[in-house]
């Protein structure tokens, strides 16, 4: 394939991305924008495949083939529950992948640059796509640990936390002044060697401070750095097509990043660092828990009071996605639908473990797009809500946040549930959200516990409601 039309292909591969990105920006436009991507990524391969400079068809016909049926593998088998997990896990893959690109480029260069300058522009962007591809690594190992429950979920603050990241940074950038002076790659190796381990090192101490309630804008962070590492390594390999996904990759993941910590009332500067959702550990969960009298309720208890609600709104969460009760829960708002009931679904930014979990959890069930509002959709509309059903969900619905300063959560935008007339919280029990706090709204006067699993609990109330009709 000539340099022209090289070229077209990428520039077209780049299109199928730029529009895959669009597609993807919202729920009905979603399966498009991942056609779109699918094409862009055969054309990109294809194109990469017919360069003159490839020597062996077999090595890449057979890297695609296991990759893709690893691929297969994963996607068939992966629950919902595990989707959070799987994405951090693949977010490793691309940084370890740049780690390897810098490695094997300055080892095995190829053409070499022409001049001094070009050849120390090579050296920089080497190690660069080595840091970042390392800090991705290893940071998305441990957030795959923390969604995965390997690892404990609670943010380890050592002391001087913030100096030792410092001294990790520093100690990078000086390793790089006798990587970029050795005469040969043999003489430059160690050094090399010596600033993936402080990075990944880096890599690992940044994410473990961090509290696993804020994963999902982790999880977000991480897909960013991801990009920025793919883009690092298309410099590496002069690879315009690579760099420009990478950095459609990169800033999109920003771009979120930042949005879910305006949502959460976050310092995006906290998540980069370490410490997010500590507060600079200045202030610790409150030692006493929440007490009060909790009410519980029943299935036919709550049957009566959903017919007889004009108003319904549905807030899930992590727990839902546990029991696999989205399917009965569409079945749920169909009957009350057909009950000349309006219901609608409230969805916290950081529901579940990853940035729209719970949107994909609902349109896997066929649950209409425009019922499903997001949290500042729907907010002011709570007050006149005559029944609140939350399902599964913890942290995005508890007022400490708004009113209970010594809260590892305060300061987080919540759903504000408890101004509506009746709160009915499914939960298998009283243990506390994924942020290790107790909630109160458990022992608000208008609250009422249905505990059970959250699959079996909106069954009986789906043959409830259908006895009563």
């Amino acid at each position: 394939m000539g340099a022209n039309a090289t070229a077209i292909a990428y520039l077209t591969a780049a299109v199928c991305f730029i529009l895959s990105l669009g597609g993807l920006s919202k729920q009905e436009t979603a399966k498009r924008g991942n056609l779109f991507g699918i094409a862009g990524m055969v054309v990109a391969v294809l194109a990469t495949a017919l360069q003159p400079s490839i020597q062996s068809w077999r090595l890449i016909a057979g890297a695609v083939l296991i990759g893709g049926l690893v691929g297969a593998v994963m996607a068939k088998r992966v629950v919902m529950t595990a989707m959070p997990e799987l994405v951090a896990l693949l977010h490793s893959f691309v940084g370890l992948a740049a780690v390897l690109v810098g490695l094997s480029s300055y080892l095995a260069p190829g053409e070499a640059p022409g001049t001094p300058a070009e050849h120390t522009i090579h050296q920089i962007e080497i190690w660069i796509g080595i840091a970042i591809g390392a800090i991705t690594f290893t940071g998305s190992l441990v957030a795959w640990g923390k969604l995965r429950g390997s690892i404990s979920g609670k943010p380890l603050l050592l002391p001087g936390r913030h100096l030792l990241n410092l001294a990790l940074v520093g100690a990078t950038v000086a390793l790089a002044w006798p990587f970029m002076a050795a005469a040969t790659p043999e003489a430059g190796l160690p050094y090399a060697l010596a600033m993936t381990g402080l990075t990944s090192l880096l890599g690992v101490h940044l994410v473990m401070a961090i509290g696993g309630a804020d994963m999902p804008v982790v999880v977000s962070l991480l897909n960013s750095y991801s990009g920025w590492a793919a883009a690092a390594a298309g410099f590496v390999l002069s690879n315009d097509l690579l760099i420009v996904t990478g950095a459609l990759v990169g800033s999109s993941g920003a771009i979120l990043s930042i949005i879910m910590c305006r949502a959460m009332n976050r310092s995006i500067l906290n998540v980069i660092f370490g410490g997010f959702g500590t507060a600079g550990g200045s202030k610790s969960a409150s030692p006493d828990a929440p007490e009060g009298e909790v009410v519980e309720t029943d299935a036919a208890t709550l049957a009566q009071e959903l017919a007889a609600a004009d108003e319904v709104v549905v807030v899930p969460g992590y727990g839902m996605a546990v029991a696999r009760a989205q399917h009965p829960v569409k079945e749920l708002v169909e009957l009350l639908q057909k009950n000349g009931t309006r219901v609608r679904f409230a969805i916290h930014p950081v529901a579940g473990r990853l940035p729209g979990h719970m949107n994909v959890l609902l349109a896997e069930a066929g649950v209409p797009y425009d019922i499903v509002l997001e949290m500042d959709e729907i907010q002011h509309e709570l007050p006149s809500t005559d029944v609140v059903l939350i399902i599964g969900a913890n942290d995005i619905v508890n007022p400490g946040a708004l009113d209970d300063e010594s809260s590892p959560i305060y300061g987080m935008p919540v759903i504000e549930v408890w101004r509506a007339k009746r709160t009915v919280v499914f939960k298998r029990g009283m243990s506390a959200g994924y942020a290790g706090v107790g909630n109160p709204l458990f022992f608000r006067e208008n609250n009422r516990m249905l505990f059970g699993d959250a699959k079996a609990s909106v069954d009986a109330l789906v043959a409830e409601l259908r006895e009563d009709r």
